[in-house]
């Protein structure tokens, strides 16, 4: 199973968000420090979840690191979140 694939189960699982896009950004960064062949290094989360309705921006960064703790620890260099709760934005 892709590493996307494998986030976006756990983010779903953890937060049932109204939208969610989980997006290998990899191929943009070849070249560059914890690159790898074959990607799945580099991610950009957007997430829309009422559970971060109320909480700071580093709360909700917190929150979803918490969630994806075993892709950060097992192969995912950079992890971009945009993390907002309904009608924010």
């Amino acid at each position: 199973m892709l590493v996307r694939d494998i986030m976006t189960e756990k983010l779903s699982a953890a937060f049932a968000p109204a939208h969610l896009e989980v997006i290998d950004e990899s191929d943009r960064h070849e070249g560059h420090a914890g690159a790898r062949p074959g990607g799945q290094t580099h991610f950009r989360v957007r997430i829309v979840a009422e559970a971060f309705r109320g909480r700071s921006r580093l709360d909700r960064h917190r929150l979803i690191n918490q969630a994806l703790a075993a892709e950060i620890a097992g192969g995912v260099h950079a992890l971009a979140i945009e993390a907002a709760a309904p009608g924010e934005g």
